[in-house]
């Protein structure tokens, strides 16, 4: 269990299973907890699962990964559409980072088309519901092995 994965998660994510369930699903934050696990478990990788609804708290946790994960899973909630903050501390990663979102934005009101976690991470996935978060380990794994290799 050589790589560890950082899986950070924004604004309001604490209140899934309440909040627009027809959006995010009747599922629970330690529902997704659970299944990120068990991926993290399957690509036999550590995992540190994380939750704030506070933008310098996920920057300082993006920093701490910086040191100790071989790779980053980002849901960062509201603060897609509006963190600087959070861009640049992205962009000073050199591992791989993987931007998460249960819903697609895409589809989604026009202010959530626009994300300024994308242009520091690796790839995207979004509209999977929780297999967004599994799909993400899967990814993360694969990138850090190639850059391994």
């Amino acid at each position: 269990m050589s790589l560890t994965i950082y899986c950070l998660n924004g604004p309001n994510l604490n209140l899934l299973g309440e909040r627009e369930p027809a959006v995010y699903g009747k599922g629970t934050l330690a529902d997704l907890e659970k299944l990120t696990r068990d991926a993290a478990d399957e690509a036999d990788a550590k995992l540190i699962f994380r939750q704030s609804n506070h933008e310098g708290e996920l920057v300082d946790w993006i920093q701490e990964a910086r040191r100790q994960a071989g790779g980053l899973i980002i849901n960062a909630g509201g603060y897609t559409h509006t963190s600087v903050a959070i861009h640049d501390a992205l962009k000073v990663l050199t591992i791989p980072v993987v931007e998460v979102h249960l819903s697609n934005p895409g589809n989604r009101e026009e202010f959530r088309h626009k994300s300024l976690v994308s242009p520091a991470a690796s790839g995207v996935i979004a509209g999977f519901g929780p297999l967004g978060y599994r799909l993400a380990i899967q990814a993360v794994a694969a990138l850090a092995e190639q850059k391994r290799v």
